[in-house]
């Protein structure tokens, strides 16, 4: 996922810094010049690494994925302003350490 991330945030000029998530959900820290339209920039990130990832996967995904897509259309997108890209990008790293069941 991480090569065709930065496959495609390269055609747009863009960075790739860190990427990570959880069961449901990841998250991407990218550097983008000002003219990089960000929701084209989300969309075709999502249109091609689906395709690759059903296509290289699609006996795995048989049993969880039905339906012709694999992202949701949702994303949500915010600039760092002034915090540190180390905050940001610790934060990322973490996100697959965190459980998702409930304390016992």
């Amino acid at each position: 996922m991480k090569e065709i991330a930065e496959d495609i945030f390269s055609r747009f000029k863009c960075k790739l810094i860190e990427m990570n998530g959880e069961e449901d959900h990841i998250h991407l820290l990218f550097k983008a010049p000002p003219q990089v339209q960000l929701s084209k920039l989300i969309n075709n990130f999502k249109t091609v690494s689906s395709r690759y990832i059903r296509k290289e996967f699609q006996n795995e995904l048989s049993k969880y994925y039905w339906k012709p897509y694999f992202w949701s259309n949702s994303y949500m997108i915010f600039s760092t302003g002034g915090t540190p890209l180390e905050v940001i990008k610790k934060y990322i790293e973490e996100q697959d350490k965190h459980s998702l069941t409930p304390p016992s």
